[in-house]
């Protein structure tokens, strides 16, 4: 399994409306794709600045390939991040998931 985790940052003035963006396109985007197995979107407020984290969790490269195109690392861009994005960070990361336990309701 591969985490695949991306970074942006956005003004505060502009947080809620991105992370409601986020969660409307970006995340069924994420889920469309076989062998996407999660999605998460994290925020934290730094300032007049927000940060967002989203941490995907892949089967595999080809399950990634199929979301972001053959450049793994590369980072994937809405045509909407533009109003909302202080900059475009041009990469991602990605970790090898060695262990996991998921949480028990």
């Amino acid at each position: 399994m591969i985490c695949r985790i991306w970074h942006g940052r956005t003004t505060r003035a502009r947080a809620d409306e991105y992370a409601h963006f986020l969660q409307q396109r970006a995340i069924p985007d994420y889920r469309s794709v076989p062998g996407n197995l999660d999605v998460a979107i994290l925020r934290r407020e730094d300032g007049d600045v927000t940060h967002f984290l989203t941490v995907t969790h892949w089967t595999g490269e080809q399950a990634i390939r199929a979301f972001a195109g053959d450049d793994l690392l590369k980072a994937k861009y809405y045509p909407e991040d533009a109003e909302f994005l202080l900059e475009f960070e041009s990469n991602v990361q990605h970790y090898e998931v060695i262990a996991a336990q998921a949480a028990s309701l």
